[in-house]
């Protein structure tokens, strides 16, 4: 007898490595829940996708909390549960501490990145802890989590506290079986990274991306830097002391500041 397709929810799923991780576990026979804000756009992705009956969208802003946890219902009440959970909504706005607009940016940032990979979460918690056979909680982390960068306060601080998030969830679900995923990509060819203006070494395609991250969610790996090139830099980048990091990164280009009103 074949084993049943897995369920994966993902959330920021209408583009970017959200839609990638879409098409790649479609095409590994998953039933999907896709939870993002334009319904018109996940309308498009399921239509392209193999099977399309077997996935449902959800039009939610992943910061309206009750509305992501009636979704997450939804998609329990129609699958059991989940075997996968992909926190992979995220925002990036270039941000100053100094200029006083700013401070609702550093809250829409924390509130996208963080507490949404949180209220993501725990809707699916006690059921995935009555369930047998690999089961994953997966954070989608960044290298601007490991270290601060110039004009990007708001992004690589709330990507630094997925990270110790995810770390901290890991530990509290390892005595029930489930595995908790950080993925940290690089630069993966997306529509977030298509406004920097600096270069971007190792640059991947979003679909082999994806590939390479539902291995690593398969295998529950604890955290997997993709491309392992990134993953090699940004450990030398940790190292490097201050007296090194702070005039090196200071010279580098800073990331553009969204502009309010």
């Amino acid at each position: 007898m074949s084993a049943a397709p897995p369920r994966v929810f993902i959330t920021g799923a209408s583009s970017g490595i959200g839609a990638a991780l879409a098409r790649e576990y479609a095409g590994r026979g998953a039933a999907l829940g896709l939870l993002a804000r334009r319904k018109d756009a996940l309308d498009t992705l399921i239509s392209s996708l193999p099977n399309p009956e077997r996935h449902r969208a959800w039009a939610v802003d992943v910061t309206d909390h009750a509305a992501l946890a009636e979704a997450a219902r939804g998609f329990i009440a129609a699958h059991g549960s989940a075997d996968i959970v992909i926190a992979s909504a995220g925002i990036s706005h270039g941000t100053l501490t100094e200029r006083r607009e700013d401070l609702p940016l550093f809250e829409s940032v924390f509130a996208t990145n963080v507490n949404a990979t949180v209220a993501t979460f725990a809707p699916f918690i006690a059921s995935m802890k009555q369930g047998t056979g690999a089961r994953r909680l997966v954070a989608i982390g960044s290298l601007a989590g490991i270290r601060g960068l110039k004009g990007a306060g708001a992004y690589c601080a709330s990507k630094a506290a997925v990270h110790s998030y995810a770390e901290s969830l890991r530990l509290e679900m390892r005595t029930h079986g489930i595995r908790v995923v950080t993925i940290v990509p690089g630069y993966i060819d997306t529509p977030m990274t298509s406004n920097n203006r600096f270069s971007m070494p190792f640059l991947m395609p979003a679909e082999r991306f994806a590939a390479r991250a539902a291995d690593a969610i398969d295998a529950g790996s604890g955290f997997r830097v993709i491309p392992w090139q990134m993953g090699v830099a940004a450990r030398l980048l940790r190292l490097l002391p201050n007296a090194v990091f702070d005039p090196l990164l200071a010279r580098a280009p800073q990331k553009a500041r969204k502009e309010t009103a």
